[in-house]
């Protein structure tokens, strides 16, 4: 919209005489259109097609199958980095390289690489009159590269050690071949290349191996003289004479000192059990000498008599008597015995340390020229270095040099490259295209053409309009569509509530005038809290809305309700819509927990205003923070709240307080919940005007809750309905 002076009216663009003006040049738009399309069809025929083909090629280290170094390869293979890679794409647009293939192709003789060996009339004149350069006076060579590099496109494929090369010509049979030739002759230089390194090598190490042989028989030369020289001859591959006898009288005497103290120790334990007066029966020494082992048994059978005897005969009996001194004649024995024995322990003792000190003798001898030996091998293994250093480095020569050898044929050193894909001949050409260079320009002349008519309409102001007449006709048009969508929403409604409910009316219940009332939906004359919470379940119900004529105490039947459900195991859910709060206080661990009125100002998410209650499983919107006429504002987005929570839930009880029927009729749906009437103390009159009020909202059917007696003033009222 477009703002005058405060004197002059507003104009809009009045978009159906912009469509109109299209329209009306319809044959005008689709004949620029058809022309372009024609136009685009003909000069694409004019121009010569070119063909693109593709050589695709991997940069890999590779190594003959029979290569000795099976450990190079992995090291080249890390070097091959990006960087790498991009040195082999120069390389593949070398102009050495390229110079190869031009002559190998005669690419010379084509006049598509060379278009300045026939020039035309209009250039001729051209360069006559000054205003080009004559493309003669450039070499052909020049010329050619300069027409190849336009053909030629070498790129690395992003991620990978691929290399593409591309090339494009008037000829697909030659498209194809130029980049072929092209990876031929770099795999070529690559081989060419390895082989020239591995002759240079070969030429290198030829003298230097004869060099080092001449070193390492000069260094080993000198171990062997300085062996000689000072008797450090070795027994085996590293212990010398002397350094073995060191090792051997060491273990020796090691073992020479464990059995002195092995002999002493034993003797000490015999010695001390003779002493204290001990039984040496526990000692293995003793009990190991068959001596005591024939006593042992001899004084068994003596005691074994002696036991046996003194059943019937006394102790002064002759036989007993000669029994006793026989037993004591054996523990002399025993005794006897037993000093054998430490004294055989006490000289093995003696003997161990006087071949303890022979040893320990011969050990100072040895170390004390241990010291010269010690100075000599210093030396020695100085010069075992010089000659194993010579060795390694004759040796490394030597494998170089037989490798470098078996790869004197050119084709034992392949390129470090593979060819992975081919160029072949292509069967549709590149460019141009002439299916969409005819579509782009044929839609483009299309586009433009219906620019230019509707700037020519806008220009000369057929297509503008005052702004007055358009508000005039919006303010004309709006009440008669809002009534429209009115309607449409009330017919919906009555037409979900007429399905949903196939019983009607049958009494009603006159308060000045006769009003038909809706059936009362409980299934038996029981208005108890667990009765509706049981026909709520076995009914299915998803949303259940719940009115309390009589303030809190009706919405506490509510919370009741909500709790008794959940305690079946289903998942159920209370949204507090009350003024006083009181649902809120009765579940919630708070009452400024967030809740429905910051949800419908949208100051919180969905998930944030549900909280657990604190006796049950249920959970609890509350009624919230925010301001209550702000929330207002928003109610029309409850019931859309509400479906959305029937989808988490098994049962959604929303307490509306004391609530008219009409704004219950705003957020209830008769076709997915229920109307639940909580009253406590109503009588039947009462009852009465809130079915009729119910009824003129298009409730059919209403359950009622009492948390009182069954005989009640309820129950005649269920019957009158």
């Amino acid at each position: 919209m477009s703002a005058g002076p405060a004197n002059q009216n507003d104009v809009d663009i009045d978009l159906g005489r912009l469509l109109k003006a299209v329209w009306d040049k319809k044959g005008l738009v689709a004949g620029l259109t058809a022309a372009a399309a024609g136009l685009a069809f003909v000069v694409t025929g004019m121009i010569d097609p070119l063909y693109k083909s593709e050589t695709r090629l991997l940069i890999e280290t590779r190594e003959p199958v029979f290569s000795a170094d099976q450990a190079q390869p992995m090291a080249d293979a890390a070097l091959l980095d990006e960087r790498a890679v991009t040195s082999q794409v120069e390389i593949l647009r070398s102009v050495d390289l390229v110079k190869q293939v031009a002559r190998e192709l005669d690419l010379s003789s084509r006049e598509e690489f060379d278009p300045a060996a026939n020039p035309s009339a209009v250039g001729d004149m051209l360069v006559m009159l000054g205003l080009k350069k004559n493309p003669l006076d450039v070499p052909a060579d020049e010329r050619i590269l300069k027409e190849f590099y336009k053909k030629l496109e070498v790129y690395a494929v992003p991620g990978s050690r691929v290399i593409g090369i591309e090339f494009s010509s008037e000829d697909a049979a030659l498209a194809a071949t130029v980049p072929n030739a092209l990876v031929d002759a770099y795999l070529a230089f690559q081989s060419g290349a390895k082989l020239e390194s591995n002759t240079d090598a070969s030429a290198w190490l030829e003298p230097e191996i004869a060099k080092l042989r001449d070193k390492v028989r000069e260094a080993e030369g000198k171990v062997a003289q300085y062996r000689a020289e000072t008797g450090l001859l070795l027994i085996n591959e590293q212990d010398t004479i002397a350094a073995k006898q060191l090792s051997d009288i060491s273990t020796e005497l090691s073992r020479i000192r464990a059995e002195r103290a092995d002999s002493q120790a034993r003797a000490q334990s015999v010695r001390s059990a003779l002493e204290n007066g001990q039984s040496v029966d526990t000692i293995s020494d003793v009990l190991g000498s068959p001596v005591i082992q024939q006593l042992r048994e001899s004084e068994g059978a003596v005691r074994a008599q002696i036991a046996d005897l003194s059943t019937t005969l006394l102790e002064a009996h002759p036989r007993m008597k000669g029994l006793r001194a026989q037993l004591a004649d054996i523990e002399r024995q025993t005794v006897g015995e037993v000093r054998k024995v430490l004294a055989s322990l006490e000289g093995n003792a003696r003997v161990a340390k006087i071949r303890e000190e022979e040893l320990t003798a011969q050990l100072n001898a040895l170390k004390a020229g241990s010291a010269r030996e010690g100075e000599e091998a210093v030396e020695l293994r100085s010069l075992e270095r010089e000659a194993a250093a010579q060795r390694d480095l004759l040796e490394t020569y030597l494998g170089r040099y037989r490798e470098a050898a078996s790869r004197s044929e050119p084709k034992a050193l392949p390129a470090d490259a593979r060819v992975i894909s081919r160029a072949v001949p292509a069967s549709e050409s590149h460019y141009p295209k002439k299916g969409p260079i005819i579509f782009v320009a044929a839609f483009a002349t299309f586009l433009l053409s219906v620019i230019f008519i509707m700037l020519g309409e806008l220009f000369s102001g057929r297509a503008l309009r005052p702004s007055s007449d358009i508000n005039a006709a919006d303010q004309h048009a709006a009440p008669a569509g809002a009534a429209m969508a009115a309607s449409a929403v009330s017919a919906a409604t009555h037409s979900d509530r007429a399905l949903d409910y196939a019983t009607e009316a049958s009494t009603g219940y006159d308060h000045g005038a006769t009003t038909l009332l809706p059936a009362i939906a409980n299934d038996a004359d029981d208005f108890t809290v667990d009765a509706v919470a049981e026909q709520l379940i076995a009914d299915q119900v998803s949303v259940a809305v719940c009115v309390s004529p009589e303030g809190d105490e009706g919405s506490a039947s509510s919370v009741i309700l909500a709790r008794t459900v959940a305690g079946e195991g289903l998942q159920t859910l209370l949204i507090d819509l009350t003024g006083s709060a009181c649902p809120t206080e009765l579940m919630a661990e708070s009452v400024r927990l967030p809740g429905l009125t910051d949800l419908m100002t949208g100051e919180i998410a969905i998930a944030s205003s549900i909280h657990p209650d604190r006796l049950s499983s249920a959970h609890v919107i509350p009624r919230g923070n925010a301001n209550a006429r702000r929330a207002m504002r928003a109610i029309d987005r409850l019931p859309m709240i509400i479906d959305a929570l029937t989808e988490a839930y098994d049962l959604v009880i929303v307490e509306c307080g004391a609530a008219e029927a009409a704004a219950v009729a705003r957020i209830a749906r008769t076709d997915t919940g229920e109307v639940v009437l909580s009253i406590l103390r109503a009588d039947e009159a009462a009852v009465g005007e809130f079915l009729a009020e119910f009824h003129e909202q298009g409730f059919e059917n209403v359950l009622l809750m009492t948390p009182g007696e069954t005989d009640s003033p309820l129950g005649s009222a269920s019957s009158a309905a």
